[in-house]
């Protein structure tokens, strides 16, 4: 394992437990840090003990470089691996295995802390066949929104990466913002450009309940939408935040009907929905999209908990889209094909 595989593998064991920010950063930029450098370089530093000297490497980062370019396991890395190796949930098991991507990541170019490249590649590594981009849309500026410009642009780097990355497949997509008035958050020619559209409530999280059912179900009809997003809005943990009032029956019946499938969403502080109004989507024959919504490279191997929680629930496999295969899950978002 050379220095900064060891270093990328530590900052992915720490997210995916996740660990504070500044600790994964320290790893992430140390490993840059080294990429930087020529052999030649780091040899030189090794051997002459200037190592630390470097902005971004550390006492701590720089041990695991001078033990993985020694030919050994970093012995940090080895403890992390060990405790990585206990599950993240318990049950979900059968579910995770029949999964084939993840309908709803995040990269830097919205509030995510990686490249796409580095979201892309990661994924890959953790056995997907595809995953979708889904950075956020304009008006979340708190979360640097695509404008159209952006978005356009960001598609020409995805085509591009696809070209070097088959079979693996990175398709395109959006979380857009539903917006009080139950209409979507991007250019409607842009959206149909896109594979993948996740729909999700940001704002007005505590609106009348009937006013929120009448906003969902808008969304969810919308021809261009695949996905509802972390459909209560709910936080779990610290000060929290309660779910959004709406008449789930209601929603989740509209979703049959126009084929949106309801979102298993797997970050821990969210777990959205609920059990209950899991059972209530697939009483009312939703489809399902267990997705990580993740923001960085580590989080990506957080379908477990979503998968738990599925299995659980009843919900069988093939009425979750990301066990499907990535021609079906398209030809399903272009209205090709019916589930």
């Amino acid at each position: 394992m050379d220095a900064v595989t060891a270093l990328r593998r530590v900052a992915f064991l720490l997210e995916r437990t996740q660990a504070a920010t500044y600790r994964v950063k320290a790893f992430r930029t140390a490993a840059s840090a080294v990429q930087d450098m020529g052999d030649g370089e780091l040899a030189d530093r090794l051997a002459h003990g200037s190592l630390e000297a470097v902005r971004g490497i550390g006492p701590r980062t720089a041990e695991v470089i001078r033990q993985a370019h020694s030919g050994a396991t970093p012995e940090y890395l080895d403890r992390l691996e060990r405790e990585a190796s206990r599950p993240l949930a318990q049950g979900g098991e059968t579910l995770l295995a029949a999964l084939r991507g993840d309908c709803h990541t995040h990269s830097d170019w919205s509030d995510g802390g990686s490249p796409v490249e580095e979201m892309g590649r990661t994924a890959a590594e953790l056995g997907h066949e595809w995953t979708v981009l889904t950075d956020h849309s304009p008006r979340l500026t708190v979360a640097n929104g695509l404008s159209p410009e952006r978005l356009r642009r960001q598609l020409d780097v995805v085509a591009e990466l696809n070209e070097r990355w088959a079979p693996f497949r990175l398709l395109t997509g959006i979380e857009c913002d539903i917006l009080p008035d139950g209409s979507l958050d991007q250019e409607p020619d842009l959206l149909e450009r896109l594979d993948v559209v996740v729909v999700s409530v940001h704002s007005k999280l505590r609106m009348d309940r009937a006013e929120m059912t009448k906003r969902l179900l808008a969304a969810v009809r919308r021809p261009h939408a695949d996905v509802l997003g972390h459909c209560t809005g709910r936080l779990l943990g610290g000060r929290g935040r309660p779910q959004s009032l709406f008449d789930a029956d209601a929603v989740f019946a509209a979703c049959a009907e126009s084929g949106t499938a309801v979102e298993i969403n797997c970050r821990p502080e969210r777990l959205d929905p609920p059990r209950d109004l899991i059972r209530r989507a697939l009483a009312a024959g939703a489809l399902f999209s267990i997705d990580t919504d993740a923001h960085a490279p580590g989080q990506l191997d957080w379908q477990i908990y979503g998968c738990a929680r599925a299995e659980e629930c009843g919900v069988p496999a093939e009425r979750v889209v990301t066990t499907w295969t990535a021609d079906r899950l398209l030809a399903w978002t272009r209205g090709e094909a019916t589930p």
